[in-house]
């Protein structure tokens, strides 16, 4: 079996590229061992898949080569991805301000993929292993559950390690490091965070309860939902934060954010001194949680009983709650995996590896990790069409 290219995995990236690669005239094969194209797609964002985010730019993303996806992204903007499903009939929704979500489901995404590959000649197969892959001149050769199969160009869009009962695996840091390409230190990222003995009793007791925070760590402040759960914290607040956190590492986290707290504690106790401060809190924050933070506190009197002193140290309570995880949910439940294979060898422009044309890398494969809210799938895209329209 020979094609001009073969990619290996069929998810968001392998899928793009193998269709710009068809449309381009190319004779293209994607292969991936799972049984089903897309899965990642598929259970994305709740099952309605948040497939781009209008504002994302190069700093929604993390790398050690921060300049590296600069050019893919400027060359494939949020827009062009709109225009295609839109030209596709596929209804989308706006949940939070240039967050896009499908209306109605992940397969709806799933299905322009494959059907716009369907229309450009692209053949895929599931259920397929790779079991090797060789450079042969001036192509390259994959022994494969198929047989052989030659190729000019190879495309590793395996994706990184997180959900491993997707089918993740490390088979692409595999294939770099055989090439001599170095990765950068993987870890699970966009993941919850875990809570050891004191701290995890008080999560789980509060497990459901969510509210909007400003959560700090290394210098990074990202104000989203919190989610405490029976493990410990969730909610997009968390999971942002958990892409710069370290072992280790404490945050702070503002229960209160954009509130001058102090300033609203001494008016209110001028003009309801009676009123309890249980009761004030309860206001600004979900009462299950308010009354818990006055239970681990052991303190609730009326407003009037509170010296300014006690104002300041509730202020430091609620605006800069120190929080220290004993570490994250890991793999299983990450949505993405932060570092991977070492850009400075592989060009921003076709993402060739340098010295080794005929192999290239996208995707999550890469050291490119976005941030919440639809820009994986955005450097999904843009990397997939720009190696895509090079091949």
């Amino acid at each position: 079996m020979t094609y001009d290219v073969v990619v290996i995995g069929a998810g968001a990236a392998g899928l793009m590229c193998a269709l710009t690669a068809g449309y381009a005239g190319r004779r293209v094969l994607v292969v991936d061992h799972a049984n089903k194209a897309g899965k990642k797609i598929l259970m994305s964002g709740g099952g309605r898949c948040n497939f781009t985010h209008l504002a994302s730019g190069p700093a929604n993303f993390y790398s050690e080569n921060p300049a590296f996806c600069i050019s893919a992204l400027k060359r494939y903007r949020p827009e062009h991805f709109v225009e295609l499903v839109e030209r596709h009939g596929v209804e989308y929704v706006e949940k939070t301000p240039g967050q896009l979500f499908c209306a109605d489901s992940s397969k709806e995404i799933l299905r322009v993929l494959l059907t716009e590959c369907d229309w450009a000649g692209v053949e895929v197969r599931l259920k397929t292993v790779v079991e090797g892959v060789e450079r042969r001149g001036e192509g390259m050769r994959l022994a494969t559950s198929l047989g052989g199969i030659d190729c000019g160009a190879l495309v590793v869009a395996t994706g990184g390690l997180s959900i491993p009962t997707m089918g993740a695996s490390g088979f692409g840091y595999d294939i770099a490091r055989q090439f001599g390409l170095a990765i950068t230190e993987t870890r699970a990222a966009l993941v919850p965070f875990t809570l050891t003995s004191q701290w995890k009793a008080r999560a789980e007791a509060l497990a459901g309860v969510s509210c909007e925070v400003a959560v700090t760590c290394r210098e990074r402040t990202y104000r989203e939902p919190l989610l405490f759960t029976h493990r410990g914290l969730s909610g997009p607040a968390m999971l942002q934060i958990s892409s710069v956190w370290q072992p280790g590492d404490t945050l702070s986290i503002d229960l209160l954010p954009g509130l001058d707290a102090f300033e609203a504690l001494c008016r209110a106790r001028r003009a309801t001194p009676k009123r309890r401060f249980s009761t004030w809190l309860g206001e600004r924050l979900p009462k299950r949680l308010a009354q818990a933070l006055v239970e681990w506190q052991g303190d609730d009197r009326v407003l009037a009983e509170y010296a300014n002193a006690h104002f300041e140290a509730w202020t430091e309570s609620l605006k800069a709650w120190q929080v220290k995880p004993a570490g994250t949910e890991g793999w299983r439940t990450a949505e993405v995996t932060m570092g991977g294979v070492d850009t400075s060898a592989i060009s921003s422009k076709d993402f060739s590896v340098q010295g080794l044309q005929q192999l290239r890398f996208i995707g999550e494969v890469l050291d490119v990790t976005g941030e919440l809210g639809g820009h994986n799938f955005q450097w999904a895209w843009a990397s997939g069409v720009a190696c895509g329209n090079a091949l």
